[in-house]
């Protein structure tokens, strides 16, 4: 084979000719040449048989992926008839409109599910805090104390021209709970120390108690009955307008162990007193404005056995101390958080006073879990800390209180504190102080549509409006005029275990009913019998939940997650609050005592409050208790008081129909005077019907939702009607004149 392969080299063409081998080397040479060629002839053979073998795989491949995507054309004609399906199917099942708003409850859902976590671990840092320091008491002292160390320059607090520093805040919350605890007889000795050397902090009773007070100058003269001293866990109540001392002397109260209840301002005479009795109060600080008109109840609250603190500067009567004063005398060093750590987490810290169905006002029980919670209100709305918020509801409402001021320290914000709203000066301060959010109730946007343009109103930094009860033609014209901003609307109650949310912005929503919803926060909205006030039963005694577009009770079952603790003064006055066997044998459900709706898209919408409860000026009215003070006045037989919706106005306004006493005549004179007198200016009815006899149901029940149907219209009716003028102050005959003015909004009601 090497020799035909020299042949071949030898007669292989060259550059010019055919050269031949001529030397034994130039035949070597050639042997070692014809040896690369024919590695090189190899090496181009396999890649030629290579290349075809990959050729043949290549076209097998194209072959099977044509086989694919033929099969996949195929299930795609298959499906297609099914995914054209899929819309009428998910509409058959309602399951549709839902879906629409899946994005948004899924964000809801995760910044819940955040809040929640965020929570427990608050709960957890205070519980491992050390319980001599301030971090370790109730999650409302740990969180201002975190606030005070980790941002101690940050605005917390601006009320007119004063502001205050969370540092601050933390130092004038330190003087109130020394202030406090003296009159618990504790000595945190001469410079303020952490322990005297009386061998700890802890409130004493008995002779401490006893010395403590005539150190502070208790006295005993109003009627020979000395204040009792203050004992650990004491109640406290705060008769105070919005203001900083309002805080200062309630965060106080929280470190030093003392419960707080909040007096609705208004309250005077028998209302108030029932109040002070109701918790249990062993003290009341009230502000140095209210002296004049307290002034005919100081016998009886001094009888009472309370201490009596004025919180502010003046001449006071005798028995009143000057609390502001004994703070300013106390060192602003902290004090040990155990004095305010709970031994459980439900246990009662806050007295709210709501109106309910069964009369006066009713302490409603809140739980330091409740504070905890709420310190995630505003978290949950989207609320950031470099926010502005403008607060200018009363502080003895929750609104104002546990979501306006806790929620905000939530999130550790900046909170401009109004004592009383302004429609007119709203605007500006929003402009002056870089307002971004506000809370709201429904009556506050109303007022700020009714005012003239104002040109403060043009550039503002408002992006988010958070509050509740504005109805869908006041959101309209609020946002047309306003925006943009987003209205966020929600729906709770003070003693209640559910809240919703409308985070889609969805006009007259209060909240969603998306199955991810009620996965974290629970409810159900059942049928409700509103001639027997009773929930519809089935054939086996449980409760049938509603349709969609059907009015419903909203219940929301009770757990170790979501309590319901009742009302202070016995459980009975709880009583229709709870619900047995709802759905299975056993379970207990709180019941809200309010109509809402849902409709085919999962949004929940206010119907109507249950019972005589009605809802005015941002305030619960119960009908009992305006019917006890008409019924007072010796010229009435009869009194049935209820709610009538007024055009224009949110809630319902009261209207009580009377039955004169023979042979009394009407005295509306008298009647403006004494209503005035005992009534807080929301529950004041709007409106009075003179009859001859009230209209009863067969089990002789005044029949209320009638007379409501019936309304005011002089038109209408045949009986004598008068309106109540707050211009002239006094009930004047409702005629066709004053009806129309009404109407138009000329006559304020």
């Amino acid at each position: 084979n090497d020799s035909g392969i020299e042949k071949r080299l030898e007669h292989r063409p060259g550059p010019g000719r055919v050269r031949a081998a001529s030397s034994p080397g130039e035949r070597r040479e050639g042997r070692v040449s014809g040896a690369r060629t024919r590695e090189v002839s190899l090496q181009e053979r396999s890649a030629r048989v290579f290349q075809k073998g990959l050729s043949g795989v290549s076209e097998s491949g194209r072959a099977a992926r044509c086989r694919v995507e033929e099969a996949g054309s195929m299930a795609a004609l298959l499906l297609l008839p099914l995914l054209l399906l899929l819309p009428l199917l998910l509409l058959k099942l309602h399951l549709w409109p839902q879906l629409r708003w899946l994005a948004a409850d899924l964000a809801f859902a995760v910044r819940a599910l955040r809040c929640k976590r965020a929570l427990r671990a608050c709960a957890r840092a205070a519980a491992a805090a050390d319980p001599e320091g301030p971090q370790g008491g109730c999650s409302l002292a740990w969180r201002l104390a975190q606030l005070a160390q980790q941002r101690p320059a940050h605005t917390f607090l601006i009320h007119g021209e004063r502001r205050f520093s969370y540092a601050e805040a933390e130092s004038q919350s330190n003087r109130a709970a020394r202030a406090f605890l003296r009159a618990l007889g504790w000595d945190g000795g001469p410079s303020g120390g952490a322990r005297s050397a009386g061998g700890g902090e802890r409130a004493a009773q008995g002779a401490g108690n006893a010395a403590a007070l005539a150190e502070c100058g208790g006295d005993g003269e109003a009627t020979g009955r000395a204040a009792v001293p203050l004992a650990p866990g004491a109640t406290v109540a705060l008769l105070l307008p919005a203001s900083p001392e309002f805080l200062w002397l309630w965060f106080g109260l929280a470190k030093a162990g003392l419960r707080t209840a909040f007096v609705p301002s208004a309250l005077r005479r028998s209302p108030l007193l029932h109040c002070l009795r109701s918790c249990g109060a062993r003290a009341l600080v009230l502000a140095p404005e209210f002296l004049e008109s307290l002034e005919p109840d100081l016998p009886a609250l001094k009888a009472m056995g309370l201490h009596l603190w004025a919180a502010g500067p003046g001449t006071h009567p005798a028995g009143i101390r000057d609390l502001l004063s004994e703070m300013s005398a106390e060192a602003d060093r902290s004090v040990p958080g155990y004095l305010s750590a709970p031994q459980s987490m439900m246990d009662t810290c806050l007295y709210i006073f709501t109106s309910g169905t069964t009369g006066l006002p009713k302490a409603a029980r809140i739980s330091h879990v409740k504070i905890l919670q709420c310190q995630g209100f505003y978290q949950l709305c989207g609320v950031r800390q470099e926010d502005v918020i403008y607060l200018a509801l009363p502080l003895y409402h929750m609104s104002g209180s546990l979501l306006g001021i806790v929620g905000c320290l939530g999130i550790g914000a900046t909170v401009v504190l109004k004592s009383k709203f302004s429609a007119g000066q709203f605007w500006e301060d929003c402009q002056q102080h870089r307002v971004t959010v506000f809370q709201y109730i429904g009556e506050l946007c109303r007022y700020l549509v009714n005012q003239p343009p104002n040109k403060a109103e043009h550039g503002h930094r408002v992006r988010l409006a958070v509050g509740s009860g504005l109805r869908p033609d006041t959101w309209e014209r609020f946002v047309r005029r306003f925006g943009p901003l987003q209205v966020l609307e929600t729906y709770g109650l003070t003693e209640g275990n559910v809240a919703t949310f409308n985070y889609t912005g969805q006009r007259g929503a209060v909240g969603r009913a998306s199955w991810l919803y009620k996965c974290i926060f629970p409810f159900s909205l059942i049928r409700y019998d509103v001639t027997t006030g009773e929930p519809i039963r089935d054939a086996q005694g449980h409760c049938v939940a509603t349709s969609p577009g059907e009015p419903g009770l909203l219940v929301a079952p009770v757990s170790q997650n979501s309590p319901f603790l009742g009302y202070a003064g016995g459980p009975e006055l709880a009583r229709g609050k709870l619900l047995n066997d709802v759905f299975r044998p056993g379970d207990v459900f709180f019941n809200t005592g309010d109509l809402l709706i849902c409709d085919d898209q999962g949004f929940l919408r206010f119907h109507d409050r249950t019972g005589d409860t009605f809802r005015w000026k941002g305030e619960n009215v119960a009908t009992t208790e305006v019917a006890e003070v008409f019924e007072a006045l010796d010229f009435l037989q009869e009194v049935n008081v209820y709610g009538v919706t007024v055009p224009g106005h949110e809630g319902r306004a009261g209207m009580a129909a009377l039955v004169l006493r023979p042979p009394h005549s009407l005295d509306l004179v008298q009647l403006y005077s004494h209503v005035s007198e005992n009534l807080p200016p929301y529950a004041r009815p709007r409106f009075l019907r003179l009859q001859e006899s009230l209209a009863t149901t067969e089990t002789f029940k005044q029949q209320k939702v009638r007379m409501a149907n019936e309304g005011f219209d002089p038109g209408a009716l045949s009986d004598p009607l008068y309106v109540l003028d707050q211009a002239v102050g006094a009930y004047l005959p409702l005629t066709p004149a004053r009806y129309g003015a009404l109407l138009a909004g000329d006559l304020r009601i």
